[in-house]
């Protein structure tokens, strides 16, 4: 924490001022100096005439946290926490140790309270309960602030905790019990988070499983979405309504939603939402209609050196191996399927169960080399994986090849790879 002596020099050099200058007609420069150094402590009377010369509140020097410092540090740990997915190195680990000293001088305001926010949401992945807590805190505090808004924001978080580490229907009662707060709340008129707050219920109804209950909500969310003109979370609606359309084989609705994201797409200049329009037609040419010749031609129109997007080459990496298998190029599958890792920001379980695929392709590769030993501990992998997940077309794929390699006898001849 700085002293009293550093923050006046921090203020003098921030405004440019020197010594002689700060010191005025009423202290001497070496006076000055000996207490920016911390040797000597101004009188009351030579504090108010050094704010004065400042033009800062001397609460502002006495704290030991001025407001100006939090504001600073708020604005470096902002900047790191909005560091784009692509270029996340350490972000989150230097934002914790920018906000640690501050921890328990941070007891109100707007500046204390943000930074309670921020470094709650770090420490979800590391100690989920202190974050809990933490943020329940920094809850009560926005709403003392009347920023509903903002406490609004903390509860979808609440939820999120839970579903990071795949507690989905927790997640869900959860959102739930926070939705049902606010809405009880005649303050809480914020358009902007009740999307949020769409967006995620649809998430985690199709997370436990409840489809119907994901659809009207999804469907309901872009009908609001249309009627007000509210475009926040539309992209990620329409990425769902896409998906869920793949998977349900409803052709035309996926069409529908792929076309209302591409204009999306072009209004608003989002190479996300570009990238998934891709890697969406490759997926569903490869796992729905096992067109592998039009996936491969679609994939060289758009390749993957071609895609910065960190996030989407694992997914891409996936496809492509899907497609060599499909072509036959079995050994050129499995050194793609052998690249592919799971993002650590990948909890849904329907995008957990496309990756676990994965494990029964290369059984499968096994398979076709009669290597069934492999390829039980192939499958044995994805059925582990998949198995608490809810019913989609993925799963079905796991356990139809797990069924398959089941079926070899044990005595069959092994060829070793």
């Amino acid at each position: 924490m700085s002293t009293l002596g550093d923050r006046i020099r921090k203020i003098r050099k921030q405004q440019n001022m020197t010594l002689e200058a700060l010191a005025g007609t009423e202290l001497t420069k070496g006076m000055l100096s000996l207490i920016e150094n911390n040797k000597a402590n101004p009188s009351m009377e030579s504090l108010n005439y050094i704010a004065s010369q400042l033009d800062v509140e001397v609460t502002d020097l006495l704290e030991e946290i001025s407001g100006q410092e939090l504001r600073e540090v708020l604005d470096q740990a902002e900047l790191l926490l909005n560091t784009k997915y692509d270029d996340l190195t350490d972000e989150r680990k230097q934002v914790m140790s920018l906000i640690e000293p501050y921890i328990s001088k941070l007891t109100g305001g707007y500046e204390a309270t943000r930074l309670l926010d921020i470094y709650g949401r770090c420490l979800a992945s590391s100690a989920p309960d202190e974050s809990v807590t933490l943020l329940k805190k920094v809850a009560t505090m926005y709403e003392d602030l009347h920023l509903i808004s903002k406490s609004a924001d903390i509860g979808r978080n609440l939820a999120i905790i839970p579903f990071m580490n795949h507690q989905y229907q927790k997640a869900l009662d959860i959102l739930l019990a926070e939705r049902k707060k606010l809405e009880a709340n005649p303050l809480w008129i914020d358009p902007l988070s009740r999307m949020d707050y769409d967006y995620l219920e649809a998430v985690l109804y199709f997370a436990v499983g409840k489809n119907a209950k994901a659809i009207q909500v999804m469907n309901d969310a872009i009908s609001y979405s249309n009627e007000h003109k509210i475009f926040k979370q539309i992209d990620n609606l329409f990425r769902l309504a896409a998906a869920h359309a793949m998977m349900e084989e409803d052709v035309g609705k996926k069409d529908y939603y792929l076309k209302k994201l591409k204009a999306y797409s072009e209004f608003a200049d989002d190479e996300d939402s570009t990238v998934f329009i891709h890697y969406a037609n490759i997926h569903y040419l490869n796992t729905f209609k096992k067109r592998y010749e039009e996936a491969d031609a679609l994939y060289h129109k758009f390749s993957i050196d071609q895609i910065n997007l960190k996030l989407f080459t694992p997914y891409f990496l996936l496809e492509r191996g899907k497609t060599l298998f499909g072509l036959g190029r079995l050994k050129e599958a499995l050194e793609k399927f052998d690249e592919v890792k799971i993002p650590d920001v990948i909890h849904h379980p329907i995008d957990l169960s496309i990756f676990y695929e994965k494990d029964a392709y290369i059984a499968l590769y096994y398979l076709e080399l009669n290597n069934v030993e492999k390829a039980i501990a192939a499958v044995e992998v994805a059925m582990t994986n998949v198995e608490k997940m809810p019913d989609t077309p993925y799963k079905i794929f796991i356990q139809n090849v797990y069924e398959k390699v089941m079926s070899h006898s044990e005595g069959d001849s092994i060829i070793e790879e």
